[in-house]
């Protein structure tokens, strides 16, 4: 008898953006059973940020995840956009979409991952991509008048969390993103953000069922 594989593996610059996308699970299944697989950083004190993303996808464990994760969460914050082939803005210097700057990023995944193995499991691969970073998904819930934000959101978070100006701190961005965890709050808020948005479409069009043999 097969063992039944984990719902999710995930993929991520940093354990404070782990945090959130945990409990951003939590509130969209409506389950405070979820747990994500971490693979990357897989724990506190491991090597992170978006090298380490990029290594591990093109590397060959990543085709091994899905022997055992159902499927794969990868996270990236496009402000590093530019470092894999993707710019910031248009010729005329006028801003990109976050449609735009996420579909770029994941054509270089894409290439990064290999077609053959990506087109396998393309259907089982989400990707959380923040526009420009994950603290744009937490003004939501603690700044409406920059809601929609996609730069200077850390900075912007820093006003309501002034400890944030000091340290990155796993534990904080926890509890600040706690209230994602609460599955109306998520579905009240989760489309004032662009690329937050982006993200729950992407779980909606998996019509994935959590069941406890998962």
């Amino acid at each position: 008898m097969n063992n039944p594989k984990n719902p999710f593996a995930g993929i991520a610059e940093g354990i404070t953006d782990q945090k959130v996308i945990d409990n951003i699970l939590v509130g969209y299944f409506n389950d405070r059973d979820i747990s994500i697989n971490w693979l990357q950083p897989a724990r506190v004190g491991k090597n992170g940020g978006h090298g380490e993303v990029t290594n591990y996808c093109r590397s060959r464990k990543f085709k091994a995840v899905f022997d055992s994760n159902e499927y794969v969460i990868i996270h990236i914050d496009t402000d590093i956009s530019l470092e894999l082939g993707v710019p910031h803005n248009d010729e005329n210097g006028q801003p990109f979409s976050p449609e735009h700057l996420i579909e770029g990023v994941i054509a270089k995944f894409r290439e990064k991952i290999g077609e053959d193995i990506y087109n396998q499991f393309a259907n089982n691969i989400i990707f959380a991509i923040a526009v420009h970073s994950i603290e744009c998904w937490l003004l939501p819930l603690h700044s409406k008048e920059a809601k929609s934000e996609t730069t200077g959101c850390l900075s912007t978070l820093s006003k309501v969390f002034p400890e944030m100006k000091k340290e990155k701190d796993y534990k904080h961005y926890q509890k600040i993103s706690m209230e994602y965890s609460k599955n109306e709050s998520l579905l009240k808020l989760y489309a004032e953000n662009p690329s937050l948005k982006i993200f729950i479409e992407e779980l909606a069009k998996r019509n994935i069922e959590i069941t406890e043999e998962s």
